[in-house]
């Protein structure tokens, strides 16, 4: 059943900050190493096997991180963007 347009199962907003949070420290963590969107999704559920929705989850968290110029993505790689890994630095400091 739906709730004004919205499905049942949709993640909330905390569930999907949460997520993006836990991509960025991830890619930021593994500097330099650029990783796959494979690699991503195999490390952030630690080899497990996932189901459709979490996967497509960490997708959208690099999406909306890629669009708020946090992540590049090649075609093949997911990396930091340089403003992600300055204010990562000044973080760590």
């Amino acid at each position: 059943m739906h709730d004004k347009g919205i499905p049942m199962n949709s993640t909330t907003l905390a569930e999907d900050e949460r997520r993006q949070r836990a991509v960025l420290a991830h890619v930021l963590d593994r500097h330099p190493v650029h990783l796959t969107k494979e690699e991503l999704i195999r490390e952030l559920t630690q080899g497990r096997e996932v189901e459709f929705a979490e996967a497509d989850a960490i997708e959208r968290a690099v999406e909306i991180l890629a669009g708020a110029g946090l992540l590049h993505r090649g075609e093949d790689t997911i990396r930091p963007s340089a403003a992600a890994l300055h204010v990562h630095i000044l973080n760590k400091g």
